[in-house]
C-alpha cells in the first residue's frame, strides 16, 4: 500500500471518515470476514465514536485496556468468536492461562484483566492473544515457545507450522485490505465495506 494512500486516508479531517480509515487499514482482513476478529490501538475520543461508527455493521468490540492516550480495542462477529473460543482444542489452551469461562464477555474479562497485569509488570505479555486473534493455534504455541524467535516466516504473525498456507493467508489479508481501500477510497459506506460473515 502507498504511503500516499495511507497518509491521506489518516489525514482526513472528519473525525468519522479518519477513525474508518483506521479500521480499515488495520482490520481489513476481519472486515471483509476472513478474519475471526481484529486489534486495534484508538485514541480515547475514537473509542467513544465508535459504537456509532460500527452500527449496522454485525460487528461488536470491546475496550481490553485503556490509557490517558490509547485503548486497545478488540473487534469482532459475537456469534462467530462465541463459536470459536468454545471448540475444544481453543478451550483447553486457554485453560492453561487461567481461562475458566467460554461466553464471550467471561473471555473477554479474563483477556482484558492479563492485558492489566501485564501493563503493571505482573506478568510477561498475554501472547495467547494470538489465539483470540485468529492466528493457528500451532504457531501461537510456537511463538510462546520460542520465545519469538527462530520462526519459519514472519507476516500478519510469526510462523513455526506450514509457511505455505501461512503465505497463503497474508496474500488473502493483503488482498482484502485493498480490495477495502479501494472502496473507501471509491465513497461506499463503512457498512456496504464489510462483509456480513456467519
Amino acid at each position: 500500500m502507498p504511503v500516499e494512500v495511507v497518509s491521506y486516508l489518516l489525514s482526513d479531517g472528519d473525525e468519522v471518515r479518519r477513525i474508518q480509515s483506521q479500521l480499515v487499514l488495520q482490520c481489513a482482513p476481519f472486515l471483509k470476514g476472513i478474519k475471526l476478529a481484529a486489534i486495534t490501538n484508538m485514541a480515547p475520543d475514537a473509542c467513544e465514536m465508535l459504537e456509532r461508527i460500527l452500527e449496522g455493521s454485525g460487528i461488536s468490540f470491546r475496550i481490553l485496556a485503556s490509557g490517558k492516550k490509547r485503548c486497545l480495542v478488540f473487534l469482532y462477529r459475537e456469534e462467530a468468536f462465541a463459536r470459536y473460543i468454545r471448540t475444544g482444542k481453543i478451550r483447553r489452551f486457554l485453560s492453561s492461562y487461567g481461562y475458566r469461562g467460554y461466553m464471550v464477555k467471561e473471555t473477554l474479562d479474563r483477556l482484558s484483566e492479563r492485558i492489566g497485569m501485564y501493563s503493571r509488570e505482573d506478568i510477561s505479555f498475554p501472547h495467547e492473544i494470538g489465539v483470540f486473534l485468529d492466528y493457528p493455534l500451532r504457531d501461537v504455541e510456537g511463538f510462546i515457545q520460542n520465545g519469538g524467535k527462530d520462526y519459519l516466516l514472519s507476516g500478519y504473525w510469526k510462523v513455526y507450522h506450514n509457511p505455505e498456507r501461512a503465505r497463503k493467508q497474508f496474500q488473502a489479508y493483503d488482498r482484502a485490505r485493498n480490495e477495502a481501500v479501494k472502496e473507501l477510497l471509491a465513497g461506499k459506506r463503512f457498512t456496504e465495506i464489510v462483509a456480513w460473515a456467519a
